[in-house]
């Protein structure tokens, strides 16, 4: 029995080394079965339990653990298992059972007659307490001092957890490249495959949200492709794999890939429908939710901005917006104002007040889109981050435009134009052209207008943005001729048709994509009610066009 005990372990142990965590599971569960685990082994199913997202065997483990240390005398270990189970039922939102065994883990801890690891983790959870209530400057002390003894009891579990609470206590604050800083030395023990497993995760997880939530997206899309490395090289897990498709759902949304997003979304709220929490299920139907509301596909939108609100997820400014492009401008003010008027956090108002200045300029409201303007340009320079004032610039060249000053506003889209480019989103970029279109209209400048809205319109074609793409299409038609309806562009490329020329020498000479030529013949052939190119020159020569 014994000697089947022993090779059950061996394979359990190599499995573990492995990452194979189900494999790795069952193998230590039918040891213990034999002879009961040793602490060392328990910790490894407790760790292979929680990779798996078995709360049950999570909570089961990590009472015999504690147990275990209580009978050994070890009561600085005792306490760390108990705060773990205390941390875990917080994450599940059972407050009660979580706060006794908490205080259970602080009474152990003081008790053990000199400092010990499970204070700092402690203090984290202060920390946690004052990051949520706004308290940044206390939640970075108590980051400081977990930090410190992390150091002191050479826990490297807990130095890389209290840099992450650091990195987001001082992100918060506006010290980003500091906060930042501390956030990447936190990931190097994490992928350096040095941390415990569950906490490899919850780093990595940290420091994107944390990344995300300042629009630091070259580095979220760096750590997001290393989690999703790290997820990729465990088949067997389940805990993190869920977040780390909807991590990647938002990157391809502002890369462009829409339907790439959709899908890593949908992958994520099915791995996440029988998860313990329901935060990152919102978040992926929410996600989902962002691109069919792009795509003009309202209704599925709707829907899923209402699934993530029954998860717990206030679906702003995304439903907001979609009453916007529903026509619905009074309700979409209402909406987000009643949002704003709850959230206290600037990067979280940050979020919101792009689209309270397009939704109140909507509405008729240009005083409270100028001030809304205002905030924004305060909190980006507070926080000095290139999207942060990218954001700010575009909500300024609105202002200015819809107050007669064109040259102003197109410096201010010009700005924020070069931002979005740089920082890879077509979506945006293409936005912002729009928005320098109607500017060089508005200075009357036609050639420049068109060439900004064919940009703009190539870019939301090739996304599927129906909505954004109908609307340019009608900023177009104020250059047409009514009696044929065709633009001046159009009306150049038909030119150049009736001297015989190709659509690849077309796109030459007037420096535009074949495909864009394609679309103005195929919109040519459209208006002239004709099917060919011949009879297209012939109109034209007929009604004087060329």
């Amino acid at each position: 029995m014994k000697a089947d005990a022993a090779s059950l372990l061996e394979r359990a142990r190599h499995a573990y080394g492995q990452r194979a965590w189900a494999d790795a599971f069952e193998l230590l569960r039918a040891t213990d079965e034999i002879t009961p685990l040793v602490a060392e082994d328990l910790e490894r199913l407790l760790w292979t339990a929680g990779m798996l997202d078995r709360d049950q065997d999570i909570f089961a483990a990590g009472e015999r653990l504690f147990n275990m240390h209580i009978e050994a005398g070890r009561d600085d270990q005792a306490a760390y298992w108990a705060f773990f189970r205390g941390f875990r039922l917080l994450t599940l939102g059972e407050e009660g059972h979580a706060t006794a065994i908490i205080q259970q883990a602080q009474r152990l801890a003081d008790g053990y007659g000199r400092e010990c690891a499970a204070h700092g983790y402690l203090l984290l959870l202060s920390a946690q307490k004052e990051l949520m209530t706004g308290n940044d400057p206390a939640s970075e002390a108590l980051a400081r001092q977990a930090l410190a003894i992390g150091e002191r009891c050479s826990d490297i579990d807990l130095i890389a957890f209290a840099r992450c609470y650091l990195g987001r206590a001082l992100v918060r604050q506006g010290r980003v490249e500091e906060g930042i800083a501390s956030l990447d030395e936190a990931m190097l023990p994490a992928a350096g495959g040095k941390l415990s497993p569950v906490v490899t995760g919850l780093v990595y997880c940290n420091l994107i949200a944390a990344c995300r939530q300042v629009y630091a997206f070259d580095r979220s899309r760096e750590w997001t492709e290393a989690l999703s490395n790290w997820c990729g090289a465990q088949p067997q897990l389940v805990q993190f794999n869920g977040v780390c498709l909807l991590h990647r759902a938002e990157i391809m949304e502002l890369n462009g890939a829409w339907q790439d997003s959709i899908a890593e979304a949908r992958r994520a709220t099915r791995l996440l429908a029988h998860s313990s929490g329901n935060e990152a299920a919102a978040g992926a139907a929410y996600q989902e939710a962002e691109i069919h509301r792009l795509r003009g596909e309202f209704a599925a939108a709707e829907d899923l901005y209402r699934a993530a609100s029954r998860l717990g997820l206030e679906p702003q400014p995304g439903m907001a917006l979609l009453r916007l492009m529903q026509g619905r401008a009074e309700q979409a003010a209402a909406t987000i104002r009643r949002v704003l008027a709850t959230t206290k956090a600037p990067l979280g108002r940050a979020r919101l007040l792009p689209a309270l200045v397009e939704i109140t300029m909507a509405a008729g409201a240009a005083d409270e889109a100028h001030e809304a303007c205002e905030e924004l340009e305060m909190i980006a320079g507070r926080f000095a981050t290139d999207i942060l004032a990218a954001m700010a610039a575009q909500a300024k060249g609105q202002i200015e435009m819809a107050g007669g000053d064109a040259a102003a506003a197109l410096g201010h889209f010009r700005a924020a134009l070069t931002t979005w480019q740089r920082a890879g989103a077509p979506y945006l970029e293409a936005r912002l052209r729009v928005l320098a279109g109607q500017a060089c209209r508005m200075l009357g400048d036609e050639d420049g207008a068109e060439l900004e809205f064919e940009a703009a319109s190539s870019i939301f074609t090739a996304l599927g943005a129906a909505p954004d793409l109908a609307r340019v299409d009608q900023l177009i038609q104020p250059a047409s001729t009514p009696s044929h309806g065709l633009t001046r562009r159009e009306i150049e490329v038909l030119g150049l048709v009736a001297t015989g020329k190709t659509n690849r020498l077309i796109a030459t000479d007037l420096g535009l994509s074949e495909k864009t030529v394609d679309r103005h013949l195929s919109n040519i052939f459209d208006k002239l009610a004709v099917n060919s190119r011949a009879a297209a020159t012939a109109y034209a020569f007929q009604n004087g066009l060329l």
